[in-house]
């Protein structure tokens, strides 16, 4: 994959690091929010997507697609593709304990993914410069080493938490993230 130069970090980005207070290698990560589309436990046709923690600052989860989720008969959408790589490197950028928006998505689609397929997902964050954060994720089908089918760069731009409740729903905020804590 190629990424542009609005993905790809400058020269004497930060290194990336877990925060201190990080889940432990091995730990499952919360839901960003019990209706969030990519891992919401309560969204009835959403991607479900369960992210643990294998060390470092990367995460891993899998996606089985399902007839929701097709675009062509039989395969997957690429939509709900690029939203399985926007979720998963959101799911990583928790690991600094800040919270960020997604700025920048590339996707590139390799190869197609039937209905039925577990995608084995892999985000990684390759810098850090102020307040935006340059990662990478990776789709592969059927195992964590198989074919790699999607591929997306990302650039995601730290804010505050008062961001989500001046645009989003406040009081929901509220009752499943006490004092605006991002994925308790």
């Amino acid at each position: 994959m190629t990424r542009s130069t609005l993905t790809t970090p400058p020269e004497g980005a930060d290194q990336p690091k877990a925060h201190l207070n990080a889940p432990p290698p091995g730990s499952v990560l919360g839901s960003h929010y019990s209706q969030c589309f990519g891992c919401g436990a309560d969204h009835p046709t959403g991607l479900h997507l369960i992210a643990g923690t294998p060390g470092g600052a990367t995460v891993e989860a899998e996606f089985t697609v399902g007839a929701a989720h097709q675009g062509a008969p039989g395969l997957a959408h690429g939509g709900v593709l690029a939203a399985a790589m926007d979720e998963i490197i959101g799911m990583s950028i928790w690991l600094f304990r800040k919270p960020y928006v997604t700025a920048r998505l590339e996707t590139d689609y390799l190869r197609p993914v039937p209905v039925g397929t577990t995608l084995h997902l892999r985000a990684w964050c390759t810098g850090i410069s102020g307040r935006k954060a340059y990662l990478e994720a990776e789709g592969r089908v059927g195992a964590p080493d198989g074919p790699v089918a999607v591929r997306a760069a990302a650039l995601f731009l730290e804010v505050s938490m008062e961001h989500f409740a001046e645009h989003g729903d406040a009081a929901a905020i509220a009752a499943e993230h006490h004092d605006y804590e991002v994925n308790p």
